[in-house]
């Protein structure tokens, strides 16, 4: 039987949590972008989930992402500014509701994991015998991707086939309505609703001089708003490296957008090769880039 988008995002929801308690018995850590991506993989997009929102996210990706507060509140994840953290609860729920269906009972109705339930724990490892001679496993080990290399591919394979069709016909109407309509875009552009302020808050902070990283209040972390374009901006000099951030109004986090404009969403994760950085937000689709 086909199930509907909230039948999916409940699955996708156990899903979000099998991946993170495997992650603590493989030692593998993933970021919260990282453990959507498993998920979507695990459970597939259908079509409808398949549609762009506004700032280009599927709007099953969107679903899950709000959906996982639902995890926040029984208080098998926590959410911190450096990702996300299966609880010794979540763990447990793992095994106290193996199966879909429990589980999104379970977590619909509040039901406190029983606590007599173990944490679950890593499958036994094959005999000796059964295991392949040493220098061919290396040869294999040397060939095959690495896990996280696995999911993204997984993933990026996944997003692009779902949301394909859907962004080419996006694309084709919206060019269509700017070639027909080009002096009602130009004079939109002086009526849109700005927040007051927009930060980027992220790891970095301090290295554009504010006093803490992940702090939107401060002065450093601004962005300015170029009234011809409608776009938010911060350039600066950044020194090579891993960087998380996020995008916040108003110099707090009550209202914030994270990896695809999504509402309190995932980090956003930067690869920076060092020098001249520029971030620009959109605040009519929620877009950002990065370059």
């Amino acid at each position: 039987m086909r199930k509907t988008a909230a039948e999916n995002t409940n699955i996708r929801l156990k899903a979000v949590l099998d991946v993170l308690s495997e992650g603590v018995l493989s030692g593998e850590s993933q970021n919260a972008g990282a453990v959507l991506a498993e998920a979507l993989v695990r459970v597939p997009l259908n079509a409808y989930e398949a549609e762009l929102l506004s700032g280009g996210i599927p709007r099953g990706h969107k679903s899950l992402t709000t959906a996982t507060a639902k995890l926040v509140k029984a208080g098998w994840l926590v959410k911190g500014r450096s990702g996300w953290t299966i609880t010794e609860d979540g763990q447990r729920a793992t095994v106290a509701f193996p199966d879909a269906a429990s589980f999104s009972a379970a977590l619909d109705a509040g039901t406190p994991v029983p606590a007599d339930t173990p944490l679950p724990v890593a499958a036994p490892a094959k005999p000796a015998a059964e295991k392949a001679p040493a220098k061919v496993a290396a040869t294999k080990a040397e060939k095959a991707p690495s896990k996280v290399a696995k999911v993204a591919d997984k993933a990026a394979k996944l997003i692009e086939g779902a949301v394909a069709p859907v962004a080419k016909a996006v694309q084709h109407k919206a060019e269509a309505d700017a070639e027909a309509q080009a002096p009602a875009v130009e004079n939109s552009l002086e009526t849109v609703d700005q927040p007051a302020a927009v930060a980027v808050a992220g790891d970095f902070n301090t290295l554009l001089g504010a006093p803490e990283n992940w702090a939107p209040q401060y002065d450093e972390a601004q962005m300015k708003l170029d009234t011809l374009d409608q776009l938010w901006k911060l350039s600066a000099e950044i020194p090579a490296g891993y960087y998380n951030f996020k995008i916040a109004l108003n110099r707090s986090w009550d209202e914030n957008y994270g990896a695809f404009g999504a509402f309190d969403g995932a980090n956003h994760e930067l690869h920076h090769v060092g020098g001249q950085l520029t971030i620009r937000y959109d605040h009519r689709t929620r877009d950002i880039t990065v370059n």
